[in-house]
């Protein structure tokens, strides 16, 4: 009898100690690399947590580079508006106490800072982060701001700021010098004076007359053109009886004349002369009368009314908020005045309402929003037709979403609407929206820059649209929505920010206007009335530069991007929490733990060397020692 020799290779004892060899080759790999397999099949049952970790850290990754560029960005933007900040206060220190002193040119040495303050401004709102403008809005590789040259002097084909400024104030002062005001003594003991054009937007109006003159008749200011008159009667005024004219200028501002009948020698600065002749005779006080208001005027034409020409040009060429306006037609047709923002929608004559009116059941559509007329009681997008021109602009404004109230001004209304394509109203009834002073439907906008609309500009009596002929300051993005809106990134799963910025933002844009104005102003240097321009111009830039409540300031923009940052800031944090916790999820599931895999190593040599001895000794084995 024989025993066959033990087949290592296939016997179960030679399986254990492959499998043993084969689990010290792992062993020996996860103590060298610190991993437990080099394929996800080895990893275990928790790969798949490892997997979707190493997922949400891709998306941290390409977060933190999101961040890490909108922080350049709002970094740049910042420092762009700190700079604007120190232009608007360089500017407005040097317009709060400037000097009178004027050089070869008409202007006075803050005058000169402004302009070169102007042209740093435009060059900080043409800042660049890579080929991307910062305050273009969505348009970011287009230039923000026309150069400052060709803003103020124009180019070869359309006209600067400079020629436009000078259009508006040929058509404020008129032919004559006096705000467009006409004066006449219709009898030798009376005066009257007149707005040339009913319904012009350029000159002086005419908004109250008071008077204390012993024996005189005071008539209006009522009419179209809008008038007044004064007749002393053939009465000498006592010594010290004043007349008082308030005039509204274009910029919205009002002035007073103040008239003193005095019987001293010489006459005062603002007094008329009592006659002293023998016998006395009231038509020369009258005559004097004439002569002083016809030199006061004059003098608020040619200083103040400069001045607040020069203002509205700026807004005619930089205000971007387009607008419609019309002149209406007043129902007081015994005495003709012009409408407020407190004249009715209907009403008989002669109460303050417009004529035509409107009546129960008329609409008016706003955008494609319906207002209805009602007898009373109105809710919602109801108007009662006893309702103001100011009520129902109001209801206007809130359908438009205008930045710009709309207002009713020197007897005109101006619908104000900060995306002139969308602007359009009808109405139901178009006799009392043309009483309104829109006779043409659909009411539209008339999109800015506002030129003179004839030549001579002294006997214009029109506003038109000039972008055809005029040069575009502003050249980036000028839709409607936010201007934050205009850049946005994600910078977590749930976490958007804006960060957008417009050269033409309300802030901006002001403070833009106000210095470009006081920069290109300029007079005759020797000129009678040089010194009393610059000065009321002076008052009107610091006044412009002078943060009011209720208007966007720079600062506001600095802290909605402030806001933004703190946000990145935030999910930032969260996001190296949460970079921390992911990696520990995945080192678990994928990590060795050196003393283990040490500890495991060390029993399984021990095995494997048990299992040699004891294939040693079976291999040994024979009948003999068998039995």
């Amino acid at each position: 009898m024989s025993i066959s020799s033990i087949n290592y290779a296939s016997s179960v004892l030679g399986s254990q100690i492959r499998n043993i060899n084969q689990q010290l080759t792992d062993l020996s790999t996860q103590l060298s690399t610190g991993k437990l397999s080099q394929n996800y099949a080895g990893m275990g049952t928790n790969e798949g947590f490892a997997i979707a970790g190493r997922a949400q850290l891709s998306n941290i990754a390409a977060y933190t580079d999101t961040i890490t560029n909108v922080n350049v960005s709002i970094n740049l933007a910042n420092t762009a508006l700190q700079s604007l900040t120190k232009i608007r206060s360089t500017v407005q220190t040097g317009s709060a106490n400037t000097a009178q002193d004027l050089n070869v040119n008409g202007q006075t040495i803050a005058q000169n800072t402004a302009a070169a303050q102007f042209g740093s401004m435009v060059g900080v709102l043409n800042t660049q982060t890579g080929n991307r403008y910062l305050f273009s809005g969505t348009a970011v590789s287009t230039q923000s701001v026309t150069d400052a040259g060709d803003i103020i002097n124009g180019t070869t084909t359309q006209a600067g700021f400079k020629t436009v400024m000078a259009e508006r104030q040929a058509a404020d002062l008129g032919a004559s010098g006096m705000g467009r005001l006409v004066q006449t003594q219709p009898t030798p003991s009376s005066i009257q004076v007149s707005e040339d054009v009913a319904g012009s937007p350029f000159g002086l109006k005419i908004k109250a007359v008071s008077s204390t003159l012993t024996g005189a008749t005071v008539t209006g200011p009522s009419g179209s053109p809008v008038s007044f008159s004064v007749d002393l009667n053939g009465v000498n005024p006592n010594n010290g009886d004043k007349l008082s004219i308030q005039f509204t200028l274009p910029d919205g501002t009002t002035e007073q004349i103040d008239l003193t009948a005095s019987s001293a020698t010489p006459t005062p600065l603002g007094s008329f002369a009592i006659d002293a002749s023998t016998p006395v005779n009231p038509t020369n006080t009258a005559t004097n009368l004439n002569t002083a208001l016809n030199t006061a005027i004059t003098k608020l034409a040619n200083t103040s009314l400069v001045a607040a020409s020069a203002i509205v040009a700026g807004d005619n060429f930089f205000n971007t908020a387009s607008s419609a306006i019309g002149t209406p037609v007043n129902n007081q047709a015994a005495t003709p005045a012009p409408v407020t923002g407190a004249t009715a929608l209907s009403g008989a004559s002669p109460s303050d309402s417009i004529s035509p009116g409107f009546v129960a059941g008329d609409t008016i559509t706003v955008n494609g929003t319906t207002l209805t007329f009602v007898a009373s009681g109105a809710t919602g997008n109801q108007l009662n037709v006893t309702d103001s021109i100011q009520t129902l602009l109001g209801k206007i404004d809130a359908i438009t979403g205008t930045s710009k109230p709309s207002t009713v001004h020197g007897g005109s209304i101006t619908i104000n609407t900060d995306d002139a394509a969308s602007l359009n109203i009808t109405s139901s009834n178009t006799g009392a929206l043309g009483s309104l002073g829109f006779g043409a439907t659909p009411v539209t906008a008339t999109q800015p820059p506002l030129r003179v609309g004839s030549s001579p500009a002294s006997s214009a009596t029109t506003l038109v649209n000039g972008s055809a002929s005029t040069v575009k300051w502003y050249l980036g993005n000028d839709g409607p929505g936010s201007a934050r809106s205009t850049a946005m990134a994600r910078v977590d799963d749930s976490v958007t920010v804006q960060y957008g910025a417009q050269a033409n933002e309300d802030a901006i844009r002001r403070q833009l206007q106000a210095i470009a104005v006081f920069g290109t102003f300029s007079t005759s240097p020797t000129g009678q009335y040089s010194g009393g321009q610059v000065s009321a111009l002076s008052l009107r830039v610091t006044q412009a530069l002078t943060q009011q409540p209720g208007q966007q300031r720079i600062e506001d923009i600095q802290t909605d991007i402030a806001m933004a940052q703190n946000t990145m800031k935030d999910a930032s944090t969260r996001q190296t929490q949460a970079k921390a916790q992911l990696q520990t999820i995945i080192d678990q599931a994928e990590s060795a733990s050196p003393d283990q895999v040490a500890s495991e190593i060390l029993a399984l040599q021990n095995a494997l060397q048990a299992s040699y001895q004891v294939t040693s000794n079976l291999a040994q084995l024979s009948l003999v020692k068998f039995l």
